[in-house]
């Protein structure tokens, strides 16, 4: 590849950031309680690893499992979240939520980014659960600060979501409606899935487990990153 790959890296905590960045990660997503499949982590832990590493790193807004914002409670409680996080100085997020009938909740996302103010920000893998890929892109096309998708291509994981995300390559190149943000590829993602991703143009990578050989119950493996690096160049 002409342009170096984007490597995102999951960090709970310092000591992932700081081994991620010693791997080669260019940027971190910072999440707290990966058994619920990372929620928003406390603004003193972004604090400590802002201050440990200098690349740039986008916190989770999501207070529950799932892709629902919740009640208008648990919404006001994660706004008031977003805005702490920008006090800390964050500034850049991943956020995403769905209707019960996997349509995009417009409100919620919309709550928070009046918050972010012009922050840009990854719409993540809500849209791999989402009722209509398509109509849900458009609907985020106008959002300020939208520049990137996490998408597996299916709820399944990128294995199953091949074919989507080879043809939303696609659309992307040739200027479809809602199709500008970057697509960065994670969710069951193999070094095995890259050479095909690549070849289709896709430049974003994220990666959780496969930067831990030994367990989500161990940090992040400078090594393990390391060899991502090395494959993506």
């Amino acid at each position: 590849m002409s342009n170096r790959a984007l490597l995102e890296v999951i960090a709970l905590d310092v000591e992932d950031a700081v081994a991620a960045r010693a791997g080669g990660a260019d940027r971190l997503e910072l999440v707290t309680d990966m058994a619920a499949d990372g929620l928003t982590p406390s603004r003193e832990t972004f604090a400590a690893i802002r201050e440990a590493v200098d690349i740039p790193l986008r916190v989770m807004l999501r207070r529950a499992d799932g892709f629902s914002a919740g009640s208008a409670e648990d919404l006001e409680r994660l706004v008031a979240e977003a805005r702490a996080l920008r006090a800390e100085g964050a500034e850049e997020f991943v956020l995403g939520f769905l209707n019960p009938d996997g349509g995009l909740d417009l409100a919620a996302v919309e709550a928070l980014l009046a918050e972010l103010d012009g922050c840009r920000w990854t719409f993540h893998r809500a849209i791999d659960r989402a009722g209509d890929r398509d109509q849900l892109r458009k609907a985020l096309a106008e959002l300020p600060g939208l520049d990137t998708y996490l998408t597996a291509g299916s709820a399944a994981g990128v294995g199953e979501g091949l074919p989507v995300l080879l043809a939303e390559a696609e659309a992307a190149k040739a200027g479809a409606p809602g199709y500008e943000p970057r697509i960065l590829v994670g969710g069951g993602l193999a070094l095995s899935h890259l050479p095909v991703l690549c070849e289709a143009g896709i430049d974003a990578f994220h990666i959780g487990g496969a930067a831990r050989p030994s367990g989500w119950g161990r940090p992040v493996s400078a090594a393990a990153v390391a060899d991502w690096r090395a494959v993506l160049g």
